[in-house]
């Protein structure tokens, strides 16, 4: 277990910049920008924005504070939801170059040399991606989340909205709890795009980029042609399915529009109406509910058979 600590802390050293500094970068320009557009107090007829300090306003002396509510921890998920889609678009080429890189270097007979087997060597990186990474990232969105709320609240005392009044139509304990919750949800969910993306790169002896994206993007386009052509009628499945979920699981909450169907907002239009669907969507029973769904755990069981292929490739890879 001391070993497998000291692998973590290893990965966190040499990916500093894509684990810790991404996610803190993204969220400091997230909330640069929205001090901006407080100082503006740009008006927006968009109820659910709050990004506008004017908007506010009006809809709490319109007697509306639960939408301003809702607005206002949309406005801490959405802080979270950049910090997430950086934080995958990093983890994409980390898994791809973290069995790849230190082949081509050749750094890995230093640590073949160490009493650490490639099992560890590998799962410390898939833990890092699924674990270490999504818990920064969650963390840094949390408190960037908190800080433009403050923000929001001072500024709304200027217009001679009580701070008090302002904070008790918000949920911001409510939004930690499921950001943190939801983790487990989201590992399970990338495990097939980080199984595929560490095979690639433990099998590719050069450009594990092409290798990734070629096979499945070429099988998709070729099912979905043959599907439109009446031949076969599962290439919209295979490219929904397999072909978007490699490239886009290993994003913290890419799973979230897939637990909803979209029409529910459809013929929405006073603010309970609004509220009411909102709590329903962002509760933690509905988080942890999508982990009984079959997609997730057919795909959490392809990405570990990977993880093991990528293991065993390693291992054959640099014996040869």
């Amino acid at each position: 277990m001391k070993t497998f600590y000291w692998l973590i802390k290893r990965e966190f050293w040499e990916n500093r910049g894509s684990f810790f500094w991404a996610p803190v970068i993204t969220a400091g320009v997230f909330i640069v920008f929205h001090v901006i557009g407080l100082a503006q107090a740009q008006f927006t007829t968009h109820a659910i924005s709050a990004s506008s300090i004017n908007s506010i306003v009006d809809q709490m002396n319109n007697g509306h504070g639960d939408l301003v509510g809702l607005a206002l921890d949309m406005s801490m998920y959405g802080v979270t939801a950049m910090v997430y889609l950086v934080t995958g678009i990093t983890l994409f080429f980390y898994c791809l170059g973290s069995l790849f890189d230190d082949r081509n270097d050749r750094s890995y007979l230093f640590w073949k040399s160490l009493p650490i087997s490639d099992r560890d060597t590998v799962l410390s990186k898939v833990a890092s991606a699924t674990v270490l990474a999504p818990v920064i990232a969650t963390v840094v969105g949390i408190l960037a989340g908190l800080l433009l709320l403050l923000l929001t609240i001072i500024a709304a005392a200027f217009y001679g909205i009580h701070g008090w009044a302002l904070l008790g139509n918000t949920h911001p304990f409510r939004v930690m709890g499921l950001l943190l919750a939801s983790i487990p949800v989201s590992l399970v969910w990338a495990l097939p795009a980080v199984g595929w993306l560490m095979l690639c790169s433990a099998w590719a002896r050069s450009k594990p980029f092409l290798w990734a994206t070629v096979i499945p993007l070429g099988s998709g386009a070729m099912l979905y042609w043959l599907d439109v052509l009446g031949v076969i009628n599962f290439g919209g499945w295979f490219w929904h399915n397999i072909v978007v979920r490699v490239f886009i699981s290993i994003v913290p909450w890419s799973w979230f529009p897939k637990s909803f169907d979209g029409s529910i907002f459809k013929g929405l239009k006073t603010p309970d109406q609004i509220t009411t669907v909102a709590h329903e969507m962002l509760n933690l029973g509905h988080i942890w509910a999508q982990l009984l769904k079959p997609e997730f755990w057919g795909g959490a069981l392809l990405g570990i058979a990977m993880i093991i292929a990528a293991i065993w490739l390693r291992r054959w890879r640099t014996e040869t």
